[in-house]
């Protein structure tokens, strides 16, 4: 039995990569790396911490073209390199409190990622599990109305990340 449970309704997504699976690993885990690729399409992210390790933190911000600033944290559950990272992704503020999301107060208050890699002749399948955590009915039906959007820029990001790993061969 699968020891980290998602709620039903999970968002599951795949991609593959051109990219050995150790550089996959280390651009989600190395705060050098990850603020040169994650995040929405023009966007920019400020690693102000990335301590990645079973009950450690990420705590970033990320700005709009327009200036927005919102922070977000992971905090992490699982750390087995370069196979798995699990982590609950929170909305925060800059000490890494959880908050609301900006943009809907149903969203949930945590989300759990389950992120596993496979390498099979230089090319890295990379598979995200996901999906309320600890949630009410509101905010699971929250998650699930914006699956789409959730699906639409998990992919720019994806793109995003296929063009830095590319950069870093």
């Amino acid at each position: 039995m699968d020891k980290n449970p998602v709620e039903p309704n999970e968002l599951v997504l795949t991609r593959d990569f051109y990219a050995p699976r150790e550089l996959v690993f280390k651009v989600w885990t190395d705060p050098k790396h990850f603020g040169n690729w994650w995040g929405p399409k023009d966007f920019s992210l400020n690693v102000e911490k990335m301590d990645v390790r079973p009950g450690g933190m990420f705590l970033g911000s990320q700005t709009s073209p327009e200036g927005h600033v919102m922070w977000g944290k992971f905090v992490y559950q699982e750390v087995n390199g370069p196979e798995k990272l699990v982590f609950v992704q929170s909305f925060s503020d800059e000490e890494g409190n959880t908050v609301r999301a900006p943009f809907n107060p149903n969203w949930p208050l945590e989300i759990i990622n389950i992120l596993t890699l496979t390498e099979e002749n230089g090319k890295t399948s990379l598979t995200l599990r996901g999906g309320p955590f600890n949630a009410t009915e509101d905010e699971r039906a929250a998650f699930e109305g914006m699956r789409p959007n959730l699906e639409q820029g998990f992919e720019g990001t994806f793109d995003q990340l296929a063009d830095y790993l590319a950069s870093q061969q």
